[in-house]
């Protein structure tokens, strides 16, 4: 894969060509003497257990991983907090109104979105929602619906670091160490 500084060849400040790697994180224009630092765009992912400890996951209706399994969230708005953009996110994917949002781990992942390599740093939380019975899907969801926990089988979800979180939740899930709290 190519370098995501690669993706950048004009300076973001002053529009010169004259933009150069400057170190691994960065370019630097030789105009204008302006840095720019490569950082991971925000994003979160809602883990929701009902009441007979099932899983909501969603369909995607878009692509990147059309008609793959995922779970409710995406990027984070400017002048969002993390958890103002889970509980927006599962509203605008999914109808349901958040009561509680628990961090629980992050991971990097490439979100590859009409060619262009986003990197980003998913925050995964523990949400509990008001109810789950006036669920629909909305958005950027084909479908939306609860799968007991036994049944999830990790390699559906296209997503790499949702398919990755939800390897690591169900190990949460298994260890005594954690209880997590459903419904």
């Amino acid at each position: 894969m190519e370098h995501p500084l690669l993706q950048f060849r004009y300076c973001p400040k002053c529009g010169s060509n004259h933009f150069s790697i400057h170190n691994e994180k960065s370019k630097k224009c030789m105009a204008c003497g302006f840095t720019y630092y490569f950082n991971p765009s925000s994003a979160t992912v809602a883990f929701i257990l009902n009441k007979e400890s099932e899983l909501l996951v969603c369909k995607r209706a878009k692509n990147p991983a059309k008609d793959t399994l995922d779970l409710p969230g995406g990027f984070v708005d400017m002048n969002e907090t993390a958890e103002e953009a889970i509980s927006r996110e599962v509203f605008e994917e999914t109808g349901l109104s958040m009561q509680n949002a628990t961090y629980l781990f992050s991971l990097p992942n490439i979100y590859v979105y009409s060619d262009f390599s986003v990197h980003t740093l998913d925050s995964f939380f523990l949400c509990q929602v008001e109810k789950t019975d006036i669920l629909k899907a909305m958005d950027d969801v084909a479908d939306s619906f609860f799968i007991p926990l036994k049944e999830i089988e990790p390699t559906k979800f296209g997503l790499d670091s949702v398919r990755k979180g939800v390897i690591r939740f169900l190990k949460l899930l298994n260890s005594d160490s954690t209880t997590i709290k459903v419904g």
